[in-house]
């Protein structure tokens, strides 16, 4: 009896785990206006709370490069890139041509092609509207999910099934939808940006060598070794893998670059 009551209720639970993923791929509610006002609100607080680097020759670096990186896209938009005091060695971007360069990120670019690799990755985030997408993504799941409750609620669900149903679907559009989803848009990134160093006459192996010191820099800093299906970003192996694969590419924009 208790089996079958079990059964009964992974049914059931089941049932609106289907509801809430049907509700989740038919929504879409944020535009890419709002997405960009966002951007440019985060954007300033973040340069109103962390200080601003005075380290003139990494600011003349990133203008060198962004410009160079921009002039060959043919991206005439209004861009700004600013550098962070903050040793993690990191860099980010935001809805609107915002990107954030911390310190910490020298002493893996080395030069100025490592320099290019990192921000034609962020560049990549932006043209390809990540930030918009993920956005409207965790939109969905919430919708999904409170579309769930309300109907768990009309059924007279016990409180049990609604605490299991939640649970399952929270960790089913995590690991099954977001976590996935955010690690498609690195890998975009990654190639789409090589692609667009390779345009502005930046050597794409370097992109390769960049990764490979990165992934040195995490072996000697010990960083997690949290499976790849639980990451936001791919394993350093996995992207210098992929980054490996779509060279040859990347080479024949490069010698078209310089011809």
């Amino acid at each position: 009896m208790k089996s079958i009551l079990h059964s009964k209720n992974i049914l059931f639970i089941s049932k609106y785990l289907l509801v809430g993923l049907q509700v989740l791929f038919l929504v879409s509610c944020i535009s890419s206006q709002q997405v960009t006002q966002m951007g440019l609100a985060e954007f300033q607080n973040i340069k109103e709370k962390q200080k601003i680097s005075k380290n003139q020759t990494y600011k003349k670096q990133v203008e060198r490069v962004s410009k160079r990186l921009l002039q060959a896209m043919g991206e005439t938009g209004e861009w700004e890139f600013v550098v962070f005091e903050d040793d993690t060695p990191n860099a980010f971007a935001l809805p609107g041509g915002k990107v954030g360069i911390h310190t910490g990120i020298f002493q893996i670019t080395k030069t100025d092609a490592g320099l290019a690799t990192v921000l034609s990755h962020e560049i990549a985030h932006v043209l390809q509207g990540h930030s918009l997408s993920q956005v409207n993504k965790a939109q969905g799941v919430g919708l999904a999910g409170l579309a769930i409750n309300v109907i768990l609620l009309q059924s007279d669900a016990d409180k049990q099934t609604i605490i299991s149903t939640n649970q399952a679907y929270a960790a089913l559009t995590q690991i099954g939808f977001m976590l996935p989803n955010s690690r498609a848009h690195e890998y975009e990134a990654d190639i789409v940006g090589m692609q667009y160093m390779a345009k502005a006459g930046y050597n794409p192996a370097e992109a390769v060598k960049l990764w490979e010191r990165f992934a040195d820099y995490n072996k000697k800093k010990g960083k997690s070794t949290t499976p790849e299906f639980l990451r936001t970003h791919p394993l350093d192996a996995s992207r210098i893998k992929a980054l490996r694969q779509e060279l040859p590419k990347a080479n024949a924009i490069y010698q078209r670059s310089k011809s």
